[in-house]
């Protein structure tokens, strides 16, 4: 050392240490402050800096080199330097690196995160600060397969990282944690349950989907990932022809949205898919409803001949056959079907009684063969029906034949319910639930869950200068057991 200042430094230095050394290592050091220093005082420096954390010993090498000590070798030295001056395109050897800081630091200053070498992962990993990391994440450097959660002591950063890169490993009680709500809110709606509320996240477009709203489909593309993106427009493209791959219509949570898309412009064949078999019932029951029999009957014999559809499905086919063959007064036949369902359904013995009664009376002097309540377009023994008869009313009032039918139907309804027999009414359908769309969830358009957004500062300067500090401390090697000798620059730097 050189100059009374430099003297001061080194004892303020001593004495910072001091506190940290035991034994022998401590003794070294206290005699040097009381008296002049002899060869164990560099050895005991490095003794307690070896035990010391990364903070503490490039405090110590910082304050070395400020003071012009020549207790570094020159390699040491001139790498200090330079870390101190801010250059952080140090080119040392991987044995020289053990910590991986010099590494990162160039990588940094280079602006080349993305070219850090992967083998230097395991080294940066465990100590890396976190705005560091999620910047090599950023830059694909750090990826799943290195799994750097498991470098991380700390709960909160070890579910940090997990959450950035396999979201879907997140535990309840990690999100939670997180205060990251995304993934519960998924799983309420892959559940059916009822989400968190959010207007305009994915899950809120989706739902509205569920209900059969096309509105939203240009508004929910740019949320889905792009395979998701092309299969709802594979969805969309198939409405016009009323066709859908074996994986769309097996999702029934976008029936609703099929159906609100799809409109038959012919007789559905039943046969091709559950979907279709649902459509061609709830076609052929609205046909009915619009007093439509010649696309009704279309309809209907389709379904008569998909003798293989589920028994509910089957028993509505055979009824609304009936009700057709009932129309056309065709009753023996009528009662022929229905005798095929009577035995398992209620509705189809009733229906089957009143086949038979009407069979026993003239024909001039039988009533209408149509159900009131469908000449109206309701289900039969809906309340609304008056309503529903005011407004079809003022909607047809130029329409002669259109309003005798309605004025027949209202006063069918009337009389019925007056004398509280609805018997000589013809009951379809025999089940209402069967022709219910899934309230289902459209799991096939719900997307990964994405990974949690970066919390942490890009670039940060103060994660830039705990690198520098690691990589400071990783000078400790030059740390020598005895000062250079110092030669005449090093005199008159130090003057």
């Amino acid at each position: 050392m050189f100059g009374a200042q430099a003297v001061l430094q080194a004892l303020a230095l001593l004495q910072q240490l001091a506190p940290l050394a035991q034994d022998a290592t401590h003794d070294a050091l206290a005699d040097a402050l009381r008296n002049e220093p002899d060869d164990r005082l560099l050895p005991a420096v490095r003794t307690v800096l070896e035990r010391a954390d990364p903070a503490t010993i490039a405090a110590t090498l910082t304050a070395i080199h400020a003071g012009g000590f020549l207790w570094l070798s020159e390699v040491g030295e001139q790498r200090l330097a330079a870390l101190i001056e801010g250059d952080d395109t140090l080119a040392v050897s991987g044995s020289e690196d053990p910590y991986g800081a010099f590494a990162l630091l160039s990588a940094f200053a280079t602006d080349g995160t993305a070219a850090f070498p992967p083998r230097m992962l395991p080294r940066v990993l465990p100590w890396i600060p976190l705005s560091a990391l999620d910047d090599l994440i950023d830059a694909g450097v750090v990826g799943p397969e290195h799994q750097p959660w498991q470098y991380r002591a700390e709960k909160t950063e070890h579910a940090y990282l997990i959450a950035r890169l396999v979201p879907e490993q997140v535990t309840t009680e990690q999100a939670a944690a997180l205060e990251w709500t995304a993934p519960q809110r998924r799983r309420a709606f892959l559940a059916g349950g009822e989400p968190l509320p959010s207007v305009g996240d994915v899950y809120d477009l989706l739902e509205r989907v569920a209900d059969g709203d096309a509105s939203v489909v240009k508004e929910l593309e740019g949320m889905l990932p792009r395979d998701l993106v092309l299969r709802l427009r594979r969805l969309l493209d198939g409405a016009d022809v009323g066709n859908w791959d074996r994986d769309l219509w097996e999702d029934r949570g976008l029936w609703r949205f099929i159906f609100s898309l799809w409109e038959p412009k012919a007789a559905v064949n039943p046969s091709r898919s559950p979907l279709h078999a649902l459509m061609a019932l709830r076609q052929a029951y609205d046909l009915l409803c619009l007093n439509d029999l010649t696309r009704a009957s279309s309809q209907i014999d389709k379904l008569v001949s998909f003798e293989t559809a589920e028994p509910a499905y089957r028993a509505e086919a055979l009824n609304f056959h009936a009700y057709t063959l009932l129309l056309r007064e065709e009753l023996n036949a009528a009662a022929v079907v229905l005798k095929g369902i009577s035995g398992s359904h209620e509705l189809a013995e009733s229906n089957l009684r009143m086949v038979e009664q009407r069979r026993a009376v003239p024909r001039n002097d039988r009533p209408a063969a149509s159900n009131p309540y469908l000449d109206l377009g309701l289900p039969h023994g809906a309340p609304s029906w008056e309503s529903r008869y005011r407004d079809l009313r003022r909607e047809h009032v130029h329409d002669v034949d259109m309003s005798a039918r309605l004025n027949s139907a209202m006063k069918r309804i009337r009389d019925a319910e007056r004398d509280e027999d609805w018997s000589g009414f013809f009951v379809l359908p025999l089940d209402l639930d069967v022709f219910e769309l899934p309230d289902e969830v459209p799991v096939t358009l719900v997307p990964p869950l994405a990974p949690l957004t970066r919390r942490t500062t890009p670039r940060s300067p103060d994660s830039l200068a705990l690198v520098r500090q690691r990589a400071v401390a990783d000078l400790l090697p030059h740390l020598l057991n005895a000062p250079r000798r110092p030669d005449r620059n090093a005199r008159m730097h130090t003057q």
